[in-house]
């Protein structure tokens, strides 16, 4: 307690523990959703994205990539959306074609034309995440709580049209409801949540980070209300869990957190069964 203590008395870790615990609050917000809208791939598609634009960034030598980053995730996210509904829905050819396109030029382009002597490091600790989240920037920390803030409003104020498109999107659009125009919301959202989540977990980690809650709270709880609000709680402790272990032990902080996401997952498997035993 008092080595977390003394690390607590720097700035940059008060810092990164905010920011982490905002980022799996938004990344738990929409998970309930993505599951079970079978959105799932999506995420996975689009970090891939992200690592692409984030070498171009770097090639580039933009001091803050997000401002690179985003704009070029969200319009994958909107051009995966435009490209067919049911190729977004099933993960088909679109979603993979641009994931592993993506993939493959960021890490050829960063091979070209990067001038860092550690080529495989960047790339590892890119795709796996890092302690860079202990080095952020004010000017970072400050964009980060806006975005966070963005996408929580977005979420409240939507939710009852992403409650609505997520269980029946024929009703919706039947009395009315733009259903497009909220697929689309919830895409772009994804996108900014997945470019928050770079710093913290890595690119190829970040759909752990948003689906492995919503699916530890959907063992515990049946109403989609309840479930988000448990997914929230489950992200939020497990984020911080991870970090402060990856901290004190010196564990890569995405891998860690994602360990006891799954260990949390685990836990409610085992708790809904208990359940189901003792009727």
């Amino acid at each position: 307690m008092e080595k977390f203590l003394y690390y607590l008395s720097y700035p940059m870790v008060r810092h990164a523990l905010i920011v982490g615990v905002l980022i799996a609050l938004c990344s738990s917000l929409l998970g309930v959703t993505l599951v079970l809208k079978r959105y799932s791939f999506i995420g996975d598609g689009l970090s891939h994205v992200a690592f692409g634009a984030m070498a171009i960034a770097g090639i580039l030598k933009v001091s803050n990539d997000t401002f690179v980053v985003l704009p070029l995730t969200i319009l994958s996210a909107i051009f995966l959306l435009k490209s067919g509904n049911k190729a977004v829905i099933k993960g088909d050819a679109a979603i993979a074609m641009v994931s592993v396109a993506a993939l493959a030029f960021g890490y050829l382009l960063l091979n070209i034309f990067s001038a860092s002597a550690n080529l495989s490091g960047d790339v590892c600790t890119t795709l796996f995440g890092s302690f860079s989240i202990l080095t952020l920037s004010i000017a970072e920390v400050w964009l980060c709580l806006a975005l966070s803030l963005v996408v929580i409003v977005l979420f409240v104020i939507f939710y009852h049209k992403i409650f609505d498109v997520t269980f029946d999107e024929d009703f919706a659009r039947a009395v009315g409801t733009k259903v497009d125009f909220y697929n689309l919301c919830i895409a772009i959202i994804i996108a900014v949540i997945i470019v928050l989540a770079m710093n913290l977990v890595g690119s190829l980690l970040i759909s752990a980070l948003i689906i492995f809650p919503a699916l530890a709270a959907m063992r515990l709880f049946k109403n989609f209300k309840s479930v988000t609000i448990a997914s929230a709680v489950i992200s939020v402790i497990c984020a911080l869990v991870g970090m402060i272990i990856a901290i004190m032990t010196g564990t890569p902080v995405g891998s860690t957190i994602v360990a006891v996401d799954v260990g949390a997952f685990f836990t409610c498997l085992v708790i809904n069964y208990s359940r189901r035993g003792s009727r």
